[in-house]
């Protein structure tokens, strides 16, 4: 049973989706071979992830292999409506619509998980935390699932430490064929994409500052160097720190940082990383944008209680104004710029992350009830698998070590 704005929609969603199916070659083979061998019959699959075509995609190769799928979105300003109604149409179950409230939102994870969900597709945490939460009675059923995020593994650690996670999870964005490429190459030009379309203002010639330099926070500082910006980093650790100087960008705290940006973007999974303090030190006219899984990294909250008034200035770009007068700009409510105010990653990075999805819930069905730890890394195999097919995508050939190489590596002399 799905609940969605409009069915209407279809129509639009089905193009975006046939797009990304023609630019996903990896997701294309797995469906072929996964319509073949059905790995996923009789199984059900609750999967939580920014509910666009590339994902939607995702949710249809799952469903070739056999997968009964209860879909919902991670982040309700990430859901494009008419995605939705075209999974609805192809017979999937879906529960999300764009702009839905908290209590909207929370009902949208709650019907997606009662229907004794076998395999977890989680995006930030939220299908775990409900299970483990309010929905207890569906633990039993569950096999196992796989988290995308830096953030959701975070909260997932946290929990295994206290000895409070109660099945398998696969921890896909720690997969060196996710997190090289889709941390980086996909956040960084997929945050730009959302803030150049957005705000429609030159990058060149001016400071932006990123903060928390992680592989995300790298390729955002990356793609910003490329469009011509100055760069500041802001970081907690030290060797992160000294990565961002020899890259050639400045590094200081934030509330010095505050007072140079133009652009401001947060890439850190933790809260409060640009505070009251430093709003108050801002140039008239800084743009803030959130680059990480939830909006508590710039402080909406006090931000909203502070500003003297708040207008929108244009689609999807708050102003807000200062005691001290100034203004300052929010994109995407503070929420996932490159999702609330674009398309998200690249249909290709989004190849490589999405097989990793589906290939580590192959793994788990395959591997039921034999499964001890309870945060898992991607098997290497699929890995490697995912790597290959890409190669193989892209046209190119490796070089292969000969009987006399393996000989030489594997001997203790030398």
């Amino acid at each position: 049973m799905s609940m969605i704005r409009d069915i209407n929609l279809a129509p639009s969603g089905e193009a975006k989706i046939e797009w990304v199916r023609r630019n996903c070659p990896l997701l294309r083979s797995l469906e072929d071979d996964f319509s073949k061998a059905k790995p996923f019959a009789g199984k059900r699959v609750a999967l939580s992830i920014h509910l666009e075509a590339k994902t939607a995609y995702l949710c249809k190769v799952l469903s070739a292999g056999g997968a009964e799928m209860y879909v919902t979105g991670s982040n309700p300003l990430s859901t494009q409506d008419d995605v939705a109604a075209a999974l609805a149409k192809a017979g999937l179950n879906v529960c999300a619509w764009y702009g839905a409230t908290a209590d909207e939102y929370e009902a949208h994870i709650t019907e997606t998980l009662s229907h004794h969900a076998n395999i977890i597709i989680d995006d930030g945490g939220d299908l775990v935390h409900m299970l483990h939460t309010k929905l207890q009675d569906e633990l039993p059923y569950v096999i196992g699932g796989c988290e995308e995020t830096t953030t959701g593994i975070t909260r997932l650690s946290a929990m295994d430490r206290d000895g409070k996670l109660r099945f398998p999870m696969v921890k896909v964005n720690n997969a060196d064929c996710k997190h090289l490429f889709d941390n980086r190459y996909g956040t960084g030009q997929s945050v730009w994409d959302g803030i150049n379309r957005t705000t429609n203002l030159i990058v060149a010639g001016k400071t932006v500052v990123v903060a928390g330099y992680g592989w995300c926070g790298k390729g955002v500082a990356m793609r910003a160097k490329g469009l011509g910006a100055k760069i500041i980093v802001t970081e907690i650790d030290p060797i992160k720190a000294i990565e961002a100087i020899m890259d050639g960008f400045d590094v200081m705290p934030m509330n010095e940082a505050a007072k140079r940006g133009d652009f401001f973007v947060t890439v850190t999974g933790c809260s409060g990383v640009i505070s009251e303090a430093d709003f108050m030190e801002m140039k008239e006219g800084a743009i803030l944008c959130n680059a990480g899984h939830f909006d508590v990294e710039i402080d909406m909250k006090r931000l909203r209680e502070i500003a003297k008034e708040s207008y929108e200035a244009r689609r999807n770009i708050t102003a807000y104004t200062l005691p001290n007068d100034k203004h300052i700009y929010v994109l995407g409510e503070g929420r996932l710029v490159n999702l609330a105010c674009g398309d998200g990653h690249p249909a290709e990075i989004m190849d490589m992350s999405f097989a990793i999805q589906a290939l580590s819930a192959k793994y788990l069905v395959e591997n039921e009830g034999k499964l001890t730890e309870k945060l898992i890394d991607v098997p290497r195999e699929v890995d490697l698998e995912v790597a290959n097919r890409k190669l193989a995508s892209l046209g190119v050939r490796l070089d292969t070590l000969t009987s006399e190489q393996e000989a030489y590596l594997n001997s203790s002399s030398v």
